[in-house]
């Protein structure tokens, strides 16, 4: 098992990653009161996943096969394993990970 750690910081944010075989977009919004979401694109940026929310201690792609990403992304905290990412502590203190068989 391959564990890598997506760099992010607590600001929204945008980028291109290749996570397993597969290269996406990313964007990460924080949206106040339902906190940070994910959307995903494909390569050229046609929308794959719109809003998906940062839930801690998940496999936040298990819901999404159609995907086709092998492995998993996971939200975890510092402190706590159930802690949710606020506005500020997102790359800080939450952390998220690609997770690969």
């Amino acid at each position: 098992m391959q564990v890598s750690e997506i760099p992010l910081t607590a600001n929204n944010q945008f980028f291109a990653i290749k996570l397993g075989n597969t290269d996406i977009k990313m964007r990460l919004i924080y949206r106040d009161a339902a906190g940070w979401v994910m959307d995903i694109q494909d390569k050229s940026g046609v929308d794959l996943l719109v809003g998906a929310p940062l839930i801690p201690g998940v496999n936040l792609l298990e819901q999404y096969p159609y995907l086709g990403i092998n492995g998993m992304l996971v939200i975890a905290s510092d402190a706590d394993s159930a802690e949710y990412p606020t506005d500020t502590n997102l790359g800080l203190s939450s952390h998220l990970y690609f997770v690969q068989p």
